[in-house]
C-alpha cells in the first residue's frame, strides 16, 4: 500500500517536471497550461510610497496558503524559489477613512525558478538575463494591447 502511494507521488512529480510542448513548439515545465490554484492570504502587508503624480512603488509580503491542499507528492520540491513578473489592474472603492474594498486582476509571468540544490536561477544556466526576460514579457503585453485597441 505504502509503496503504491510512493510510486503515485513519484509519477505526479515526474509529470510536473516533464517537458511539455505548446502547439507553437514552445516548451515549458511545471503546472499544465489551464491548471488553477486558489490561495488565501493571511496577515498580508502591502507597503506603498508615492513617487510621482500618478506613480507609486509598492511591496507586498505574506505567506499564502493553497486551497485545497496540494495532493501528496505533487509540484515543486520544498525550498524551490520562484520569481514572477506581475502586471495588474487594481480597482478600489473607499469605504471609510481607513478602509478600501480592493479588487485586482492581472497577468503573472514566470521569470525563473531555482531548485533547492541549485546555486543560480534557471535563466542563468541558459545564459539569459533577467532584464531581457522582462522586456520580452512587456513587449508581448504592449503588442496584445495594440491588437485589441
Amino acid at each position: 500500500m505504502q509503496e503504491n502511494l510512493i510510486s503515485q507521488d513519484i509519477n505526479k512529480r515526474k509529470y510536473y517536471n516533464q517537458v511539455k510542448e505548446l502547439p507553437t513548439g514552445e516548451k515549458y515545465t511545471g503546472m499544465v497550461i489551464g491548471g488553477k490554484h486558489q490561495w488565501n492570504y493571511k496577515d498580508g502587508r502591502w507597503d506603498e510610497m508615492k513617487v510621482g503624480p500618478d506613480q507609486w512603488t509598492f511591496s507586498f509580503n505574506c505567506n499564502k496558503y493553497r486551497i485545497p491542499n496540494a495532493p501528496e507528492g505533487t509540484g515543486a520540491l520544498n525550498n524551490t524559489q520562484f520569481r514572477w513578473f506581475i502586471i495588474a489592474d487594481q480597482q478600489v472603492s473607499k469605504l471609510n477613512a481607513n478602509c478600501y474594498e480592493t479588487e485586482m486582476k492581472g497577468i503573472k509571468f514566470k521569470v525563473a525558478h531555482k531548485r533547492p540544490h541549485w546555486k543560480h536561477w534557471n535563466y542563468e544556466y541558459q545564459n539569459r538575463e533577467y532584464e531581457d526576460i522582462i522586456i520580452n514579457f512587456l513587449e508581448q503585453i504592449i503588442e496584445n494591447i495594440k491588437t485589441r485597441k
